[in-house]
């Protein structure tokens, strides 16, 4: 294998039965390559992440590979360590970062240098750790990390592990230079130090079925703690011009009901809640023939997401049969005008109608998903959310229900390769203002208004859109803060305005632009002509 490091043998502060865990891999390390595999976020969040239970298992099935898991630790300054050993990031081969949010940046920043490991890939050598990420955030433009990454993955892990792994394996005790190269020549694999020729194609998993997505690890720890989370579906076919699933997780495909009923009898001698994980779980072909099976063995179940206008009557049964709590949906806008501008596809009576059927059981909640600062979008448009959440209301109290309605509104941001990829984010007063109209109408309704802040929010879009540039402020950076962010992008003369609050020309050249994302330029472009003009 060719792979030889130093390794210190000290045991960090974590280990397996500090979080109660069932299902920890614990491997012996000799002889075997070391991964690290890093969700730049706390473990209560990191562990209720699919994605980390899914590579954390294709890893370990491999036998020279031994593969640990490291979350961010907020409480202490210590160098951060794996989870089954306790070993230093130093002592690993590869470090591999699953990356779902664009603010998990400012993590991955204090994880290296908290590590002792050169921030900057050009300074680090064969002494180091080979540095990767992958996630969906990564897949849409990984080139404000550039600067920190010696190679990215693009697109589904499944997809790209099989050719990725043997070329660490081969190369991994070579020189740095000839890892890379060696990296370079798999199948969605960017490394940035070398500039491909042609765009990297985003690579997806083709059979769900292949690969069994699923709690790994549990944990009363964690965020979903009481669930055993099963993949109904990846992808959507909804065309949200907004959305970045539909870029990064295309095509739609879903998990045969089969396979994720024998998951789920294997899920139930742990839990008794079983989670169906998915973008839109409901658009699943057999989602009621699912749903069925599920409560004839009385599981108790959780969904992710719900389409609004996939919902009938034998679905929201089965629902309430199976101890659901929460129905999340998502209407977007307020207004119709603005609902078809993002190509949403409902109308207030789909809404409506979903509203019977979800007031005629006794859920606990229901979270409406908004978005505020839409392309044309007016402060009429948000009394439009106003007005549409006031009647759903009053619809389910005239059935008789009296369940909790909580609102969701988040700031448009302009997400690489969708069709809004060229357009601007609303000016910082503006979201301000209509975040206000909500949060003074809706309470004195009775409704709960949680917000995203505009703040945060723009900076998200610096990020999402964000060139090497960026780079420079997120190194520079010594705390996860509004004031430090300020005060870097200051020092950098990094310019905000360029990147959220200007539409950029259909022609220019999109810093994301060696990554194929199989959307294709001429398509997004004619969505968003369709939806506001040229």
């Amino acid at each position: 294998m060719g792979y030889e490091r130093k390794q210190t043998g000290v045991k960090g502060r974590y280990s397996a039965h500090n979080y109660n865990e069932e299902g920890t891999i614990v491997k012996d390390w000799g002889g075997r390559l070391p991964i690290a595999l890093i969700y730049p976020n706390t473990y209560f969040v990191g562990m209720s992440n699919l994605g980390v239970h899914a590579v954390y298992s294709l890893l370990n099935s491999n036998s020279k590979i031994v593969c640990e898991r490291v979350f961010l630790d907020t409480k202490e300054k210590n160098a951060p360590a794996a989870i089954e050993s306790g070993r230093p990031l130093t002592d690993f081969a590869a470090l591999a970062f699953s990356i779902s949010y664009e603010l998990d940046y400012f993590n991955v920043i204090q994880i290296l240098k908290t590590a002792g490991i050169p921030l900057l890939a050009i300074e680090r050598d064969a002494r180091h750790p080979l540095v990767i990420a992958g996630g969906p955030c990564i897949t849409a433009n990984p080139i404000p990390l550039a600067p920190f990454f010696d190679a990215f993955c693009i697109g589904d892990a499944e997809a790209i592990l099989p050719e990725l792994v043997p070329a660490l394996l081969e190369k991994i005790g070579d020189r740095r230079e000839t890892l890379l190269q060696n990296l370079a020549k798999a199948p969605g694999v960017y490394v940035p130090l070398y500039r491909p020729q042609k765009p990297v194609k985003r690579q997806s998993a083709k059979n769900l079925d292949d690969f069994e997505t699923r709690s790994v690890v549990l944990t009363k720890d964690t965020e979903l703690g009481d669930s055993y989370l099963i993949e109904v579906e990846r992808g959507c076919a909804r065309g949200c011009r907004f959305c970045l699933v539909n870029s990064t997780y295309a095509p739609m495909r879903f998990r045969s009901v089969e396979k994720i009923l024998e998951q789920a009898r294997e899920g139930l001698k742990q839990r008794r809640r079983i989670g169906l994980v998915g973008p839109t779980v409901t658009d699943h072909p057999q989602i009621n023939e699912l749903l069925v099976g599920l409560n004839k063995m009385n599981a108790e179940i959780a969904i992710s997401s719900l389409r609004i206008d996939s919902l009938t009557e034998n679905i929201v049964n089965e629902l309430a049969q199976g101890k659901v709590q929460t129905i999340t949906i998502a209407p977007e806008a307020g207004s119709q005008r603005l609902r078809d501008l993002v190509h949403k596809g409902l109308n207030e009576d789909d809404i409506l109608r979903a509203t019977d059927l979800i007031a005629a059981h006794k859920f606990t909640q229901v979270k409406l998903y908004f978005i505020v600062g839409l392309p044309t979008e007016t402060d009429k448009d948000v009394e439009e959310i106003v007005n549409l959440v006031a009647a759903i209301k009053d619809r389910m109290e005239r059935k008789g229900s009296h369940i909790r309605i909580v609102v969701n509104a988040s700031p448009f941001i302009p997400k690489a390769s969708t069709p809004f990829q060229w357009l601007p984010m609303a000016q910082q007063d503006v979201l301000h203002h209509r975040l206000g109209i909500l949060k003074e109408e809706l309470p004195q309704k009775g409704i709960k208004v949680n917000e995203e802040s505009p703040a945060w929010c723009q900076v998200q879009g610096v990020l999402s859109r964000g060139d090497e540039r960026v780079a420079p402020v997120l190194a520079e950076m010594k705390k996860f803060s509004l004031a430090e962010w300020g005060e870097s992008v200051a020092q950098n003369n990094l310019d905000i305005d360029y990147y959220v609050n200007q539409r950029w020309d259909t022609n220019q050249k999109l810093p994301w632009s060696v990554i194929d994302s199989g959307m294709g330029v001429e398509r997004l472009c004619g969505e968003l002509e369709r939806a506001v003009g040229k």
